[in-house]
């Protein structure tokens, strides 16, 4: 595992959804090198997340759980609560996307998502608030929920009208609950992180169904044309998108709550 040379999260316990690739992935790595206890959740189950785990460490833990079920969520609280007895970190990452024109998607298509996207983060929320505000008291600037949306949760883009409206709502859900944990003196931050395009199992799911559609050739002509259009020049690793979030989780975010970081490479600068 990587040295980041940083203990700045020694003896928090941090809870990830989906944590078993991508952002949640690194975001777990990350937490665990800086002194977290960390527990993951995902669709697969525990036989087929065995590897991955075993590969993190004795530090993190595991939990099949769909993030759009009331019941999975409690039994993540139980979980967390017979585990650890506390909770300092929430990262709610998992999510999915939706690409095509308006008049083409499907209702139960535009309900998935936001079920997934949206739901995913209320509930997630809700189960873990009293938890969070226990063991926030004894954290500088209090527990931290990590919510993460994306770029296109502050800027339209041609065909992802419903992921915009999905990471759009997880803003606006940020923004109201840290104002209202502020207004009640809840030791709680909470704050959305909102990465550009980054190299994730998500993101090639996606480019392989605009090749399908016929929008190119392969995937790599549509990894240079991000490249390309992203003023950095190329896609953002995980690890990029886990550091700032690690920073959120941090003391050094104390001061940092309602606030909309933006991890994109330039793309929204343009």
């Amino acid at each position: 595992m990587a040295d980041f040379g940083s203990s700045r999260l020694q003896g928090r316990v941090a809870f990830i959804s989906g944590g078993l690739r991508g952002i949640g992935h690194a975001c777990a790595a990350r937490f665990l090198a800086e002194g977290a206890m960390v527990v993951l959740s995902d669709l697969d189950s525990a036989e087929d997340a065995a590897e991955t785990m075993a590969a993190l460490g004795d530090g993190a833990s595991y939990l099949q759980a769909d993030v759009t079920r009331e019941q999975d969520w409690q039994r993540a609280l139980d979980h967390v609560t017979q585990r650890h007895g506390a909770l300092h970190v929430l990262v709610n990452n998992a999510g999915i996307d939706l690409t095509g024109p308006v008049e083409s998607i499907a209702l139960a298509d535009w309900r998935r998502i936001m079920s997934i996207n949206v739901d995913g983060v209320f509930l997630g929320t809700r189960v873990f608030v009293p938890l969070l505000a226990q063991s926030g008291l004894a954290v500088k600037g209090g527990a931290s929920i990590i919510n993460v949306s994306s770029i296109m949760g502050i800027t339209g883009y041609s065909e992802v009208s419903a992921y915009n409206a999905s990471k759009g709502a997880v803003r606006m859900f940020t923004k109201g609950i840290a104002v209202e944990f502020a207004k009640k003196q809840m030791p709680i931050r909470a704050n959305s992180v909102h990465p550009g395009f980054v190299e994730t199992p998500l993101l090639n799911a996606g480019f392989q169904r605009w090749v399908d559609k016929g929008f190119a050739e392969k995937t790599e002509d549509l990894v240079a044309a991000m490249n390309s259009a992203t003023p950095i020049g190329r896609l953002a690793r995980p690890e990029e998108i886990a550091a700032p979030i690690a920073f959120l989780a941090s003391d050094d975010a104390s001061y940092m709550t309602g606030s909309e970081l933006i991890v994109d490479g330039g793309w929204t600068a343009q």
